[in-house]
């Protein structure tokens, strides 16, 4: 799996420490690191399985200030193809774009 033409890393099921109580909450979701350091993360949100919503955080590295400036849609297209592609979220769920965008 690449990410814009950058290797994939390391896939991990990730863990909230508390930087407070040092508390631990385990399988917050599946994280997906590129060699960049940009990322993907896939989690549910909500109280049960009935009704969940699926997140999907992205982060994409730029190296420097030049690609800062881009158009948020542009500068991630090639990240959010590839994690939809991962996930085959659209074949899961029946939808082909999200319900919020934020």
């Amino acid at each position: 799996v690449h990410g814009a033409g950058v290797p994939l890393a390391q896939v991990d099921e990730f863990e909230y420490v508390n930087p407070v109580d040092s508390s631990v909450s385990s399988h917050q979701g599946w994280r997906f690191v590129f060699e960049d350091g940009s990322r993907f993360v896939f989690r549910l949100s909500g109280t049960g399985s009935a009704g969940a919503t699926i997140r999907l955080y992205l982060e994409k590295y730029e190296p420097g200030p030049s690609g800062l400036d881009g158009e948020r849609d542009a500068v991630l297209a090639e990240l959010i193809a590839v994690a939809l592609s991962v996930s085959r979220i659209a074949a899961f769920t029946g939808r082909n774009s999200p319900t919020v965008i934020t």
